[in-house]
């Protein structure tokens, strides 16, 4: 296929393979950082395809530097934020994303994530590093239990059932869930929709799994966490800017809940200095959900196939504006 295309970042060396059998012409940006939006403009040009990360800004300024010759970007993520849909609906220009595939290995890290700050296990770990480990105490490093604990989820898709399946294997008391509708719970897991005022004066445990929207930027305020218990834990998987992480500091100093677990920030990278790598109760991934060998080579074909079917008129595996 007389086509050229643009990896904007090192990938899993099946889908490379799979675009090289397929594609003319394939330029991948080799350095495993963000590509310079500078650059990406200027390898952009003429390509008939992109296929980029989450932390690509996909606008109208590559999408102009790109020109006509564009015909699919394909995004290595569930996420889609950081492509303009609308100004690829102008152009004619087909998106596809790689949802499904990372169900697992989300919902892993997040019970890791929800594990790890309800049991204090990065500062038992800094403690036995360093020589904070002595006698034994009896209140030393206690954490909290995920038995009997009302759990509530802020969107119940894919991953955040899947979630829930995980929660249910640790004798959670309730599942509470909401979002725009209700859902089907085939495994009957007692999930129940209730509204944001119920699930958040009720749960122990909040998780939020939910797509980045208008209604769910900021959904994590003061207004919310002041409804929250000041024993809850607060864990994201889902976008950083569902928290306002100035809210969130503060809630943490005052103790207005008791702990929060982030696999995502607002900015990623979150600056080393940033408050809220200074305290002891929140603990920080670096946006690690689908990494795993099993699930980010399956994204990597995933987001060929797209590219490809994109390119060719056919049905893509996964297109996010048909």
């Amino acid at each position: 296929m007389d086509k050229r295309v643009l990896v904007t970042r090192r990938i899993y060396q099946q889908g490379l393979d799979l675009l090289r059998s397929r594609v003319g012409q394939v330029i991948v940006y080799e350095e495993d950082k963000g590509m310079p939006v500078e650059e990406l403009c200027e390898q952009a040009k003429g390509v008939n395809g992109i296929l980029c990360m989450l932390s690509d800004k996909i606008d109208a300024r590559v999408m102009e530097a790109a020109g006509p010759s564009l015909q699919c970007v394909s995004t290595l993520s569930v996420g889609f934020d950081h492509v303009d849909l609308k100004e690829c609906k102008a152009r004619n220009i087909r998106v596809g994303n790689t949802p499904g595939v990372l169900t697992n290995a989300t919902a892993d890290l997040t019970m890791s994530l929800l594990l790890a700050t309800a049991r204090l296990i990065p500062q038992a770990a800094q403690e036995a590093k360093t020589g904070g480990w002595g006698t034994w105490k009896p209140m030393w490093l206690c954490g909290t239990e995920l038995a009997d604990k009302t759990c509530g989820i802020i969107g119940l898709g894919r991953i955040g059932y899947a979630v829930a399946k995980r929660l249910k294997a640790f004798e959670v008391g309730k599942l509470l869930y909401t979002g725009r509708t209700e859902k089907e719970d085939p495994e009957n897991l007692g999930t129940e929709f209730v509204d944001m005022e119920r699930l958040l004066t009720e749960s122990d445990i909040i998780v939020a799994t939910c797509a980045l929207t208008e209604a769910t930027t900021n959904i994590f305020n003061a207004e919310t966490f002041a409804k929250m218990k000041d024993t809850a834990i607060l864990v994201n998987t889902a976008r950083g800017a569902c928290v306002d992480q100035d809210a969130l500091v503060t809630a943490l100093k005052t103790g207005q809940i008791r702990a929060a677990g982030l696999d995502v920030t607002t900015p990623e990278p979150l600056p080393t200095d940033h408050e809220l790598f200074k305290l002891d109760n929140c603990v920080i991934l670096p946006h690690i959900g689908s990494a795993t060998a099993e699930c980010r080579t399956v994204m990597s074909v995933m987001a060929a196939e797209n590219l490809i079917a994109g390119m060719t008129d056919q049905p893509m595996p996964a297109e996010v504006n048909p």
